[in-house]
């Protein structure tokens, strides 16, 4: 979150921002009332806390002189100062919360040299890898879902039955991919100096606040008993949408020393969203859905260090597809594109070219989002409390988050059933994937069981 002095003191930068992000429903006007209302309140509760302290020392005076009747008098006052105290600073703590409240719905200050933009048309393409020597493709590309179905290798029939829709059975040496991907990912980060996390799946709702998923998005979280229309608490849990949150608050209400940072881990997780689907895009298949596995690298760095470190992070999420040699896009996300919490925003999109979309490269396919790289300055800091101590004499600080997906598996797994499938149906494992596959070479599909595959001829 941002300060309340920050906000108090930069209101026109603090409503340009809002602007920029394209936010409307937030009434800096009346979070600025709020806050000098409260400022308002507590002076007056110094004032009548001296006041009662000074009665309270005149007190005793007056009964060292023996005047008692003076001291009853004061006595007298004291209470009255005590219970008007008492009051002001019940109203005070009322304000004050509703004001941290108002205060959570503000997004994060984007750089001022982020790129400006309505919606994820204004995002600006800054590179592209791997399109100067594409292999030979098949004359059509079969989509993966197709593909998938017909290998037998993804269930998305099976997986509606048993847990609805956005949600599928992984088969076969379609497990087996997804498995290789997810070490191989693992031992490439670590060969970054990333430290594995194995987090906890579930996520009480201060640590969806502490990262900035809410109050804003609580419609996209599965909520573990109780309706998401239902108040909550801060205790109340929640299925994990990104292993950020639990990772991030690991440290939540700590002190970190400076020779600790940059701290940097790795946690791989499945990640739950009711959103998936929803956002009027292509949505057939393995690309939107509700559960997913991605591996989260999550970096605590000195405020100084996170424009490098962001860079930094980008580079390492993108080295999994390079040595998987999936060609890519790297993208700017413009302020009205951008995330609630992000002061900068780059995405990866690896290339898919089984299905033309109007938005795609000029070569067919589409483009497919598999990480954000993002660096929310002290903003989740804020939230949950993350500092560190420069020095040991000195008073803490907050300290900067970033993350990026490094990266999410069922997207790469499209890729590597398009862009690796070959003219005979089969797709080719990727190199860098055959040591975690026991060498395997192609994924050559598996007969389909049931009446059901007899039925429909593919099974004698």
């Amino acid at each position: 979150m941002l300060g309340r002095q920050y906000v108090r003191e930069n209101p026109e930068e603090v409503q340009r921002a809002l602007e920029r992000k394209g936010v409307d429903d937030v009434d800096l006007d009346a979070i600025l009332e709020l806050d000098e209302e409260w400022r308002e309140l507590k002076a007056r509760g110094d004032t009548l806390r001296q006041e009662r302290n000074e009665v309270s020392d005149r007190v005793g005076e007056l009964k060292r002189e023996g005047e008692e009747a003076a001291a009853e008098e004061a006595i007298e006052r004291s209470s009255e100062l005590k219970a008007e105290l008492q009051e002001l600073e019940e109203e005070a703590d009322e304000l004050e919360a509703e004001l941290e409240a108002r205060l959570l719905e503000v997004p994060n200050v984007p750089a001022e040299d982020a790129a400006d933009g309505e919606d994820e048309t204004d995002n600006v393409e800054l590179s592209r890898w791997g399109f100067d020597d594409l292999r030979d493709l098949p004359e059509p590309v079969v989509a993966h879902y197709d593909l998938a179905e017909e290998l037998d290798v993804i269930d998305f029939e099976r997986g509606a039955k048993v847990a609805g829709g956005g949600f599928q059975f992984l088969k076969g040496d379609g497990a087996r991919l997804e498995y290789a991907l997810m070490q191989f990912m693992l031992d490439v980060h670590r060969e970054q100096g990333y430290t594995d996390v194995f987090p906890p799946l579930p996520v009480n709702s201060r640590s969806m606040q502490g990262t900035g998923q809410f109050p804003k998005f609580v419609e996209d979280a599965y909520r573990l008993g109780g309706s998401n229309q239902e108040p909550y608490d801060e205790d109340d849990l929640w299925l994990l949408p990104t292993a950020e949150v639990p990772v991030t608050n690991m440290y939540r209400d700590e002190i970190l020393l400076d020779d600790d940072l940059p701290l940097k881990h790795q946690a791989f997780s499945p990640n739950f969203r009711r959103e998936a689907g929803e956002h009027g895009t292509e949505t057939r298949g393995y690309v939107r859905v509700h559960q997913f596995n991605k591996v989260e690298l999550v970096n605590f760095v000195r405020p100084g260090d996170s424009e490098q470190r962001h860079e930094d992070l980008l580079d390492e999420a993108a080295e999994v597809l390079r040595r998987l040699e999936l060609p890519y896009r790297v993208l700017e996300i413009c302020t009205g594109d951008m995330g609630f919490p992000h002061y900068r925003q780059y995405d990866l999109e690896v290339w898919a070219p089984g299905d033309d979309m109007p938005d795609g490269p000029d070569r067919g396919g589409r483009w497919l989002e598999v990480s954000s790289a993002s660096n929310f300055t002290d903003f989740q800091a804020r939230r949950a409390g993350l500092r560190y101590r420069p020095e040991r004499h000195e008073s803490a600080e907050y300290l900067h988050t970033l993350n990026a997906s490094g990266v999410a598996l069922p997207r790469v797994v499209v890729a590597i059933l398009e862009y690796y499938q070959n003219d005979d149906g089969t797709v080719t494992v990727p190199e860098a994937l055959r040591p975690y596959m026991d060498g395997q070479e192609r994924i050559e599909g598996h007969r389909k069981v049931g009446e059901s595959a007899v039925g429909a001829g593919e099974r004698d």
